[in-house]
């Protein structure tokens, strides 16, 4: 049986809904970071551990929070002590951002040890704990009356929403949709040999995407769930996949994906950046949501957004906070080109600390950032038959609908 959390959210702009947990990120000493001598029976020694709260409720949401947006947090925990914790450590942020965190009696709420040493890619070992259960029923969908967008994340990492083959998952972001709400998606990378990594995720996808209006994975959660060989083939290969993916193979997942019914797909490509294609014509909510001029912008485009440099101390939480910048410039209705930049800029925000949001400063700072002239990375790859745009930092593709115009 679970309780709601009382208090009054409903002038949320935003609803963040999915996986919530409890992070624990051991600080790296200097000369402690070498991966070669993480090997059985070694003992590494760290320095003190944060303790926040993680996952894409947690993150995206707090990101979204943090920009300036009225949030509302949806999620499960159970009255256990990571349970508390998690809902002590949100309070601090804000005590409004319980307020649609549902508690349940006698269940292991979910945690996660993030071992992320300086100049490596993280390692998360993960109990699902709670988020495993969560359902509709979790959901207070009658206090969220003004909310304009709907964002899920996390679902590979919940039980309850692919063990059915999506059903659950499928409904939850149907009744957003029917609320008037544009909806985005986010997933993430099941481990290997798990219930989740051999679930049928093209054929769940199949499901959600005519629901949802942006989807926003990385490019190596897709590769898994629809070209598992590929994906495979990379990973014995020791390369770092998102470097090694050809940009033929990015274009031709992300078309797919549209074929699945989906309006927009943003592809998370690590420090390659973002890449982006959009269907010919926008679901009627999100075209509802935008300005005539603006459907336009954003209909039938194909573009490459560079990240920012900045100095990395962690990577963890960055792809959660860039999909948080991408949902604030929706929201403002800013233009695509604008809207890939400004989540690429927060999401330079986030590595820049060790902690997935602690980085992340109000909206107007965000731009005042990019205007002051912040140098960007190269793409790290050639872009053949694609051209960069000056003014605003971005490449446009092939099939970009303006660029051929």
């Amino acid at each position: 049986m679970t309780k709601n959390g009382s208090g009054v959210s409903e002038m949320a702009d935003v609803l963040v809904c999915g996986h919530i947990s409890v992070d624990i990120i051991p600080r790296f000493l200097p000369g402690e970071a070498d991966s070669s001598r993480m090997t059985p029976g070694a003992l590494i020694e760290v320095g003190e551990a944060e303790f926040c709260t993680g996952g894409a409720v947690s993150n995206t949401g707090i990101a979204l929070h943090r920009l300036g947006t009225h949030v509302r947090l949806v999620g499960k925990v159970s009255d256990d002590f990571f349970g508390s914790l998690t809902l002590n450590l949100l309070r601090e942020v804000h005590p409004a951002l319980t307020e649609g965190i549902a508690q349940a009696a006698g269940e292991t709420s979910s945690y996660t040890l993030v071992v992320n040493p300086p100049g490596t890619d993280r390692t998360f070992i993960h109990c699902p704990g709670t988020n495993d259960t969560f359902s509709m029923q979790d959901i207070a969908w009658d206090k969220c009356h003004a909310a304009r967008h709907f964002h899920f994340g996390y679902p590979p990492l919940m039980k309850g929403m692919y063990d059915d083959g999506g059903d659950r998952l499928t409904a939850i972001l149907k009744s957003a949709r029917e609320k008037g709400m544009t909806v985005s998606l986010d997933m993430a990378m099941p481990g290997k040999g798990t219930a989740a990594y051999e679930a049928d995720w093209t054929g769940l996808l199949s499901k959600a995407l005519p629901n949802v209006d942006v989807f926003m994975p990385s490019l190596e959660e897709m590769l898994m769930m629809v070209n598992r060989d590929l994906y495979e083939q990379l990973a014995l290969s020791g390369d770092e996949l998102c470097e090694s993916v050809s940009v033929e193979t990015i274009r031709a997942l992300a078309a797919s994906l549209l074929a699945m019914g989906c309006s927009i797909v943003v592809l998370k490509l690590g420090a390659s950046g973002l890449y982006m294609r959009s269907a010919s014509q926008l679901s009627t909510v999100l075209a509802g949501r935008l300005p005539p001029t603006t459907v336009e912008a954003w209909s039938d485009r194909e573009l490459w957004a560079p990240c920012f440099r900045t100095t990395v101390a962690g990577t963890t939480g960055a792809g959660d906070c860039t999909i948080a910048g991408f949902i604030q410039g929706l929201l403002l209705q800013f233009g695509p080109e604008d809207t890939m930049t400004s989540a690429v800029a927060v999401g330079a925000c986030s590595v820049e600390h060790l902690g997935a949001t602690s980085g992340i400063v109000p909206w107007d700072r965000v731009q005042e950032r990019i205007r002051s002239g912040w140098e960007r990375l190269p793409v790290g790859r050639p872009l053949a038959d694609w051209r960069r745009e000056d003014q605003a930092g971005i490449w446009t593709g092939p099939e970009d609908r303006r660029r051929n115009a």
